[in-house]
């Protein structure tokens, strides 16, 4: 919303305080045979600064006749090229302000509308940082070239020390500063908006349909995998204790009882943090005693 709103009023003020500016310079030359005195020069300039064509015409004191002179610099490319990216801009503002409001549909659909916006905007953030650079090093530039010190010394009666050149009128800036910082002001607004265009696009949508797990995220999830695992092999310790064997109940009318004993040091049950019971060490005839689970098999 701040790109529709915003952006097009700062491009305006950023190509309207540049391309409409117009300076004003003015000097009095004082002849020192006073024959001609009070001669007021008027040195006009303005957008796009082709300073070299701008030529005033001043007398000498010494002779009557005037000579023609000219201000040194072309500072038009910068001062173009910025007005041109404020312009261009300020359309695509307004473009897209349309196509937000009345064209949102078609806008979202196949995911066109918001790559191409987003790759429109990262170039003219580009453009406006490129061009708001130029323009202000340009601009100093201006201001030394119009300098009247500078153009005091470009008029042959002012170098002559018996005569007397003042400036009535300087050129006022203020315009021509306010363009650079709505220039960089420009700047900052289209790159922040774009992280709000790429939101619009596929690229962001499919990194939130598949996002990574986070550090926090593995470690619950393995802790409730741990949780999990202990719940499920907790279980009474009574289904894996020995039950006390009665001599009656193995008292078959086919077969042989055997007893076979298992040693525990041969085969161990690894279990996560499961205890067995004491082995039961249980006195018979045979005065077997095991070390662990007694198991039984009746052999047929």
């Amino acid at each position: 919303m701040c790109m529709v709103i915003f952006a097009p009023i700062f491009a305006i003020c950023a190509f309207a305080t540049c391309g409409g500016y117009y300076g004003h310079l003015q000097v009095k030359v004082d002849c020192a045979d006073r024959r001609q005195s009070n001669l007021s020069i008027n040195i006009d300039f303005g957008y796009p600064f082709r300073l070299q064509q701008v030529h005033f015409k001043t007398s000498l004191c010494e002779v009557k006749r005037e000579e023609i002179i000219f201000l040194d610099g072309d500072f038009s490319a910068a001062a173009q090229f910025f007005v041109t990216i404020g312009v261009f801009a300020f359309l695509y503002s307004l473009l897209a302000t349309i196509v937000y409001v009345f064209y949102q549909n078609t806008y979202l659909k196949n995911n066109r509308g918001p790559l191409v916006d987003f790759v429109v905007t990262v170039i003219f953030s580009f453009m406006w940082l490129v061009s708001s650079c130029c323009w202000a090093k340009s601009l100093s530039d201006i201001k030394s070239a119009t300098n009247p010190t500078q153009v005091l010394l470009l008029i042959s009666a002012c170098r002559a020390q018996e005569n007397k050149c003042t400036v009535t009128q300087e050129p006022v800036w203020s315009n021509l500063n306010t363009s650079v910082l709505f220039g960089f002001v420009n700047v900052i607004l289209w790159v922040g908006n774009i992280w709000f265009v790429f939101k619009e696009t596929g690229w962001y949508k499919t990194g939130q349909r598949y996002p990574t797990r986070s550090a926090s995220g593995k470690h619950s999830s393995e802790m409730r995998q741990r949780l999990y695992s202990e719940s499920s092999f907790e279980q009474p310790d009574e289904g894996f204790s020995p039950q006390p064997t009665r001599p009656d109940s193995f008292n078959q009318s086919k077969g042989v009882h055997k007893q076979v004993s298992f040693n525990q040091s041969q085969i161990s049950f690894s279990l996560p943090q499961t205890n067995l019971g004491k082995p039961e060490i249980s006195d018979r005839e045979n005065r077997v005693a095991s070390q662990g689970p007694m198991i039984f098999v009746n052999e047929v």
